[in-house]
This record gives C-alpha cells, sequence and structure tokens, in this order.
C-alpha cells in the first residue's frame, strides 16, 4: 500500500528538532557514490518542471525521486509529489506534498547551514522574502540559537509585516519592516534571503562586518540575489560544489569562490573550517540535493505512520 500525504497531514507530524536531526546525519554521512541529479526544464510559457533523483542516505532503506512544477506567478509557486520508494524492492511506500517538504528541508537545512556559520553571538536577523523557506529557516534557527531582534523586507508589505508580527509573537522579540532589502540588512548579524530575484538584492557594502548571509533564492539558472563582489569577498559555502557551479549559484565569483571553504557537510563533519574570524563574512548558498528529500521524506513517513495520518492508496489494484 502507498501512503498518501497531503500538505494538512505532514504539517500535522512534522517536528523542526526531528527533522534538524535527520537532516544533520544525512550532512555528516559520508558522501554517496552515486552522483546527486537535478535536471531543470523550461516549459512553454512561465514554469519549469524540476526533477531530483535519487535521494539517498546511508542507513535509510528507502530513495526517493522528485518532481516539480514552478510557477513564480501562481500560489502556490511551487507544486508536485515526492515519491518514496522502497529501497531494496522498489515498492512505493508513499507519495508526499512536495511544496512542504520542499520548504521544510530547505528551510531547515538552512537554519543548519546558518547556525554553523554565524558568529557565536549574533542575535539580530533580517529576512529577504517573506515565504514558506524563510519561514522554516526561522523556526529552525530559533531552535539552534537565540533570535533578539528580527527585521523583515518583502515586495508585499502585508505579507512582510504578518511574518514580522507572527515571529514576534511567538519568540517575543522585537520586530520590524523595512521596504528596502539594503536597509533591513545593514546591521545584522545574520541575513536570510528567499526570493525569485534574477538581479542581485545586495552587495558587499550592503552587509555589515561579520556578517552572515544564507541565500537560498540563486538555485537555478539566471536566478541572483547576492552580488559578484559580495560572494568574491565572504567565506562561501555550498551544499554541493558541482552542483553549485553547474545552477550558476557562484556567477561572476569566480571558480574557486566555493573551492576554498567546501561545503557545509565537509564543515559539519569537522573536514573544513565554517567561519575563520569574527569579522569575516560568511554565506551559506544552497541549491537543495535529493538526499535532503529522503532525510525528511523518510521522517514524515514513519511519523504519519506512527499518528495513524494520510490515506492508504493500492496503486496495483
Amino acid at each position: 500500500m502507498t501512503l498518501l500525504l497531503n500538505r494538512s497531514d505532514l504539517e500535522s507530524v512534522l517536528d523542526p528538532a526531528r527533522c534538524l536531526e535527520a537532516l544533520r546525519r544525512g550532512f555528516t554521512a559520508e558522501p554517496g557514490e552515486v552522483p546527486a541529479r537535478r535536471v531543470i526544464v523550461p516549459l512553454p510559457g512561465p514554469g519549469t518542471a524540476t526533477t531530483l533523483i535519487p535521494g539517498l542516505v546511508e542507513g535509510v532503506p528507502a530513495y526517493t525521486v522528485k518532481v516539480n512544477a514552478k510557477f513564480p506567478g501562481s500560489r502556490p509557486a511551487l507544486r508536485g509529489v515526492v515519491a518514496l520508494h522502497d529501497l531494496g524492492t522498489g515498492e512505493t511506500l508513499a507519495l508526499l506534498d512536495s511544496a512542504t517538504v520542499t520548504a521544510w528541508r530547505t528551510g531547515l537545512a538552512a537554519a543548519l547551514g546558518t547556525h554553523a556559520l554565524a558568529r557565536g553571538g549574533a542575535a539580530t536577523v533580517a529576512v529577504v522574502g517573506a515565504g514558506a523557506q524563510a519561514e522554516l529557516v526561522l523556526r529552525g534557527l530559533a531552535a539552534l540559537r537565540p533570535v533578539r531582534a528580527l527585521t523583515v523586507s518583502d515586495l508585499d508589505e502585508d505579507r512582510a509585516a504578518a511574518f514580522a508580527g507572527r515571529h514576534g509573537a511567538r519568540l517575543g522579540i522585537a520586530a520590524a519592516t523595512e521596504a528596502d532589502p539594503r536597509a533591513a540588512v545593514r546591521d545584522a548579524g545574520i541575513v536570510i534571503t528567499a526570493t525569485w530575484a534574477r538581479d542581485p538584492l545586495l552587495h558587499a557594502a550592503d552587509v555589515a562586518p561579520g556578517a552572515h548571509v544564507t541565500s537560498l533564492g540563486a538555485d537555478e539558472p539566471g536566478k541572483a540575489e547576492l552580488g559578484a563582489d559580495l560572494l568574491a569577498g565572504a567565506r562561501v559555502v555550498v551544499d554541493d560544489v558541482a552542483l553549485a557551479t553547474e545552477m550558476g549559484v557562484l556567477a561572476g565569483a569566480g571558480p574557486d569562490a566555493a573551492r576554498a571553504a567546501g561545503t557545509l557537510g565537509a564543515v559539519l563533519r569537522g573536514e573544513a573550517p565554517g567561519r575563520a574570524a569574527d569579522g569575516e563574512v560568511t554565506v551559506y548558498a544552497p541549491v537543495g540535493l535529493p538526499w535532503q528529500d529522503l532525510a525528511l521524506g523518510w521522517t514524515a513517513y514513519q511519523a504519519a505512520r506512527e499518528a495513524g495520518r494520510g490515506t492508504d492508496y493500492d496503486f496495483l489494484d
């Protein structure tokens, strides 16, 4: 039987702490021998079709295949499914809503990277792009370190205000909005960008010395949130160097921008340094890897079975 898990099912069983631990185990596992593949195909019109295969994590007896449709003008902008298969038999164990899986795994993986690379005392956060991914970054980050102040910038002023109000109340902190992204990040120790931008929003002069920036928007060719000068002058960490280069994440920053600092997995395993000095600017610029879909999807599948959530369906009937 295949377990069908929609957004409500997933949000009822997912726990940030449990998901953070699953993602940390994935990052610190030895790199697999099967190469990750991320296939992006432009569609006629404004959308793209994306497939991520295969999702594999050492010790998890399953794999994932994710198929997404991205339409920036739609709400939600991301639609699709994550198929969870038994690693031994190929049985389809579950079909999960990909928008929910993607938001949770992207946001919480980014929270791990942010916490690992930001200064120990950094507690002032600026968010540029108040969508689902930034929502989960902030939830995950607050589970890893204190967050004492928040500034939010978004093209939609109402969405920025709602985001600031929601998280300010949840964390019991001062939360404000700022229309200009550059003004929003000026004094922040931690900056999170999660937008659809195709032209850089921030440059080197816009961020404070010692700040950390996590950029989630530049996950495919043609998208850019950070200027080449900011990337070139920072210690840049990615989730996969080859894939980040292929997706254009480091465009304009030079071919060795990420090789010097390496990957977040290497940082978390103690094989590469994260931050070298308090005054250094660090950047985490992930593109998202297939194994992260499995880490989150397997955790959700187990939790749903434990809670009796979801709908069983027999595709072979």
